[in-house]
């Protein structure tokens, strides 16, 4: 097989690459890490939709740019390895406008798919609940039918962006006399309005983009349901493909691994003949993940979703990031601490943080025993338990 990306690619590539070089956001960020998830820039999300960054996948007619899965990846490949702040508009690329395209009204496409490429409207997930994180099925969550409204109770947790998201995707109960996989919708829920709580979950290493998001008899019309009444777990497994197979799975923490070879080759420490083998192994890694990411890309711009190598891609990526952490704390030894940078922590703490944030990334969006168990029945075949 041929994997070398082709003239356009390329040259896209270096356009990112251009563009970012010239952009003060890159320059100012604190920490480079996780720009998907703690970067969040609305003017630079601004900015990049104006080069036609954002929505690259979806029709001209609605505001996107029709280019393939492939030329999206490319660029944010370039924006993660580069630390680019691209919180703001993340989910609603990522995710949001795939689910809409699929499955919105024609009066939601319209609204809300222009405004997503525009980069003007941020969204949050509302997902896992205090008793139902991997088994989403357990989800308690109402959305009673009242007339032409849904009337929501309930609360979720681990909402990225809760505090600052214009609208909320919803996963809720619609039918409570249901089978847990068959009662349950897709809302999209404004985040003003009356009744809802956004309390900020502070995490191990001081960031609070969680929150805990509280609804109390919330209404909202039933146009604002994205799909079929009921179907939303059918809708939600396509939706989380596109979650999972992300490069953001690979290479959040690649700004850490650029600068942590340099410490190694500065400190001597790269001579070592064992820790030398697993710096090795981890850039292998980075090439095998980057081959399954651009896999799936590629799959995605034929027209398929391909849902077990989304969770074979997740499973292998988010491990190797977990291995990066590791070994950032084997290279840097007492130096690794959450502080400025000095003589004494040469990469301003942030290997301390990798170390400790790390071990997320095997639990959000998916975790690895439910991944697996996907990869056994769906991709091998085996039975489901």
């Amino acid at each position: 097989m041929d994997f070398r990306l082709s003239r356009a690619e390329t040259e896209l590539r270096e356009a990112v690459r251009t563009f970012l070089a010239a952009d003060p956001a890159i320059a100012a960020r604190p920490f480079p890490e996780d720009g998907w998830i703690t970067g969040f820039d609305p003017a630079f999300s601004a900015r990049l939709a104006e080069r036609g960054f954002v929505g690259m996948t979806w029709p001209v007619a609605l505001g996107g740019g029709e280019r393939s899965y492939v030329e999206r990846l490319v660029v944010t490949e370039e924006l993660l390895r580069a630390g680019a702040p691209v919180a703001a508009h993340w989910f609603g690329d990522r995710q949001i406008g795939p689910a809409l395209l699929a499955h919105g009204n024609q009066a939601q496409q319209r609204s809300l798919i222009p405004a997503i490429a525009r980069a003007e409207i941020c969204f949050c997930i509302g997902m896992s609940e205090p008793g139902a994180g991997s088994d989403l099925s357990a989800l308690q969550t109402r959305a009673r039918r009242d007339g032409e409204s849904y009337v929501i109770s309930g609360q979720k947790t681990w909402t990225s962006f809760a505090d600052r998201a214009d609208y909320c995707y919803l996963v809720a109960r619609t039918d409570p006399a249901a089978r847990p996989h068959r009662g349950i919708s897709e809302l999209l829920v404004p985040m003003d309005a009356p009744g809802i709580t956004v309390r900020p979950i502070v995490d191990i290493v001081g960031d609070s983009h969680f929150g805990e998001v509280f609804f109390d008899e919330v209404r909202i019309p039933c146009e604002m349901r994205i799909g079929t009444e009921n179907r939303g777990w059918y809708q939600i497994m396509e939706q989380l493909d596109y979650e999972r197979s992300g490069i953001e799975r690979l290479i959040s923490n690649y700004p850490l691994w650029r600068d942590l070879l340099r410490s190694a080759k500065a400190s001597g420490r790269a001579r070592d003949p064992r820790l030398r083998q697993r710096i090795a192994a981890i850039e292998i890694g980075y090439h095998a993940g980057r081959l399954m990411v651009y896999r799936v890309a590629r799959e995605l711009s034929e027209g398929r979703v391909p849902n077990r190598e989304t969770a074979a891609a997740k499973v292998f990526c988010t491990n190797l990031e977990q291995q990066l952490a590791d070994l950032a704390g084997e290279i840097l030894g007492p130096a690794v601490q959450l502080a400025p940078a000095s003589a004494r922590a040469p990469l301003g703490g942030r290997a301390a943080r990798a170390l400790l944030y790390a071990q997320a990334y095997t639990i959000q969006g998916g975790t690895d025993n439910i991944l697996r168990n996907i990869i056994a029945t769906r991709g091998l075949g085996l039975p489901a338990q």
